[in-house]
């Protein structure tokens, strides 16, 4: 894939990555799930975090919904997902509409680093392959802390990179798609929470769900360029360079280099 404009400021940063995942293409290499799991790791989250019916939770970069209509189906909560994309936004609203869950489930535009909730009036904050991605890692920290309500818990599932060793192949491509670039190593990720005043309760690699992804790419590169290359190509596919860094992502993995990670939290009373 590739972005036409780089990305300089914080601004521009966001823009690109929202202007990213609310595009075709994502969808076309991902499917329904933005983020490494899909929801079999979603519940898993959920079950860390010991969602109860009814209860309130915020997900945080919402995408286009998937997330929030499994955890108000399968655990009957309320969600109000946010996300910066406006076209992510528009079909997430017109999927929970279709599926009858429009009174508990609800769509914004808006910023991580800005939530639009009330201070302490959510149980639970959800960010699924997101934080990675936010310019402003500890004002976002300290919003997840803020809307908590004391004893309301935070579940995070991320890329994690070690950065001195990253290849230049994942370099580039994280510059271009801000997901790799700005990640963090496990521990990284869990001071920047603490540093919010959370207490990390759990901690565990899922390093096998990052290479699924790469695998379900690679499968579905391999249709695309079947039976819609010039469709892919005009979106941005580049299928001369993505054998080349899926490999280098593969290897990276496999160093313990690049991966991915589960991680909760809660606010304390």
């Amino acid at each position: 894939m590739s972005v036409p404009i780089q990305p300089h400021t914080a601004a521009e940063a966001k823009a690109c990555c929202a202007a990213t995942y609310g595009s075709d293409v994502v969808a076309l290499l991902l499917g329904d799930s933005y983020h490494p799991g899909g929801l079999a790791l979603t519940r898993r989250l959920a079950d860390r975090l010991d969602l109860r019916p009814g209860e309130i939770v915020l997900d945080v970069a919402s995408g286009r919904g998937t997330t929030a209509l499994a955890l108000a189906t399968e655990y009957a909560v309320d969600v109000t997902g946010v996300d910066l994309s406006d076209a992510n936004v528009a079909l997430a609203t017109d999927t929970a509409q279709a599926a009858g869950l429009a009174d508990r489930i609800g769509f914004q535009i808006a910023d991580a680093e800005r939530l639009p909730a009330a201070a302490q009036s959510v149980d639970a904050v959800v960010c699924e392959c997101a934080f990675c991605t936010f310019p402003d890692k500890p004002t976002t920290a300290a919003e997840f802390a803020r809307v908590l309500r004391p004893g309301g818990r935070l579940g995070i599932t991320d890329v994690t990179v070690n950065a001195e060793r990253l290849p230049p192949e994942l370099a580039g491509l994280g510059a271009r798609v801000a997901c790799v670039a700005d990640a963090r190593p496990l521990d990284g990720y869990a001071a920047l929470l603490n540093g919010a005043g959370l207490t990390i309760t759990h901690t565990e690699r899922r390093d096998d769900a990052m290479v699924a992804m790469i695998d379900q790419i690679e499968a579905r590169l391999a249709l695309v360029r079947m039976t819609a290359r010039a469709r892919a190509e005009a979106l941005g596919v580049d299928f001369d360079r993505a054998p080349a860094v899926l490999a280098a992502a593969r290897a990276a993995i496999a160093d313990h280099v690049l991966g991915y990670a589960l991680l909760t939290a809660v606010k304390p009373h």
